[in-house]
């Protein structure tokens, strides 16, 4: 009986490493795949003639413990302030959105990783509308893709394009409102920092 129980004791003081080892590895694919950046947004906003630049934010995250094939998948939010190099004739125009979806990165490579990306949110326009000021805001598709090219140790640069679409933007002119879709759409040159190593990307 005596000799049973060394024998459990020493097993189950055996797997104590194991179990360490495996809840190591666990904690150490969270925070280490979050990325976050900014950039310099160049885009042609679809209302009127002329282009608008401002900034943008990126935060992704990797998704863990997912079948190969789904490795490369990301949880992707961004945030676009567009207000500067307006063009004279939209004094006022601003763009401002915020949203998030999924980005696809293509990892099989050291130092490119090609993405795809796909989003859903919130959209605000403030613009000339006759002889006043408008605004509107809706809900907004975006779709693109891009590349991060690894710069030095943990900070990429990132070449950023993608297509909206604004749906039932009504402008209103002088004489009837007519109701149409903006596809606003841009580049987007920027830099992004991983925190840790991903191991699935270097």
């Amino acid at each position: 009986m005596h000799r049973k129980s060394l024998i459990a004791i020493l097993l189950l003081a055996a797997s104590v490493p194991l179990f360490s080892q495996a809840l190591e590895s666990a904690t150490e694919g969270g925070p280490r795949q979050w990325t976050i950046g900014t950039g310099l947004s160049y885009y042609f906003p679809s209302y009127g003639p002329g282009s608008i630049a401002g900034e943008t934010l990126w935060i992704d995250n990797s998704l863990e413990r997912v079948p190969q094939f789904l490795s490369g998948l990301s949880i992707d939010f961004e945030a676009r302030n567009l207000g500067f190099a307006r063009s004279s004739n939209q004094p006022v125009l601003r763009v401002d959105t915020a949203g998030g979806g999924a980005m696809y990165k293509w990892n099989h490579f050291s130092k490119v990783i090609p993405y795809g990306k796909v989003t859903e949110g919130l959209g605000n326009i403030d613009y000339i509308a006759g002889t006043g000021r408008a605004h509107q805001g809706r809900g907004v598709t975006g779709a693109g893709g891009g590349c991060d090219i690894r710069a030095f140790g943990s900070v990429w640069v990132r070449a950023d394009y993608e297509y909206e679409y604004w749906p039932n933007f009504w402008i209103k002119t002088v004489g009837s409102p007519t109701g149409a879709a903006l596809n606003p759409q841009g580049l987007t040159i920027g830099a992004i920092y991983h925190f840790g190593h991903d191991r699935r990307v270097y």
